[in-house]
């Protein structure tokens, strides 16, 4: 998957940081969001589909802390913590609220791109949502992953593996725009060399699953010209 379809978040109160890691990640094809503070960060996820975040620690306001807390409550998008705190326990507690990993600074470009790009990897292969049991429309939809069955109106509905690692991935990112190149990789792989429009089809038969009506769905809607999102309360 190219790196244009991914947005990178850089956060820091460090002028020169935020420039030149903001530089590094549009050098490597990434649409980039930069914030030098927490409160924009967090309005800047908030309006935007943010693929993973590079979040310092330490800032004034609204801390990094609090900022990865606030990120964790509604996504696992992948998290990497820049800090210049070395202690074992900084560390942890860093990793506890809900950072993937975290890089001590000053630091190398090249170990943090690296970091990036086996982030990105491992969030790809990991499709479990926050919870294991997750339901909405006041229980019209429940899916299970601990014991691998959905539920729609308290009757299973079967999926395809390739189906559930559709709306694995929608699930795991609410509200986060899907494009169909994105979709195909999570669920076809990247050696996947058919029609773009095939993840149509999937998409059609989950709706014809899991909606009263497929044609006006309430759950995978589409945005048009860019792709897939879920939309369950």
């Amino acid at each position: 998957m190219r790196n244009e379809n991914k947005s990178i978040l850089v956060v820091d109160d460090e002028p020169k940081i935020l420039e030149v890691v903001s530089a590094l990640m549009t050098s490597k094809g990434f649409r980039v969001f930069s914030a030098d503070n927490g409160e924009e960060a967090l309005d800047i996820f908030n309006r935007q589909n943010i693929t993973l975040v590079i979040l310092d620690l330490m800032m004034p306001g609204i801390t990094g802390e609090e900022v990865c807390a606030q990120i964790r409550k509604k996504s696992r998008v992948p998290i990497i913590m820049l800090t210049a705190k070395v202690e074992e326990e900084d560390v942890v507690q860093g990793l506890e609220i809900g950072a993937d990993d975290y890089i001590t600074k000053p630091f190398g470009l090249k170990e943090l791109y690296a970091r990036v790009e086996a982030l990105l990897r491992r969030s790809r292969d990991d499709l479990i949502p926050l919870t294991l049991r997750n339901s909405w429309n006041n229980g019209d939809l429940v899916v299970d992953f601990k014991k691998g069955i959905l539920l729609k109106k308290n009757v299973v509905a079967v999926l395809t593996p390739t189906e559930m690692k559709i709306l694995s991935a929608l699930l795991k990112y609410p509200g986060k725009v899907f494009t169909r190149e994105e979709l195909i990789i999570i669920a076809l792989g990247d050696d996947f060399d058919g029609y773009d429009r095939a993840i149509d089809s999937h998409i059609k038969n989950i709706r014809q699953k899991i909606e009263d009506d497929p044609k006006n769905p309430v759950y995978i809607l589409t945005v048009h010209g860019l792709g897939y999102k879920f939309g369950g309360e």
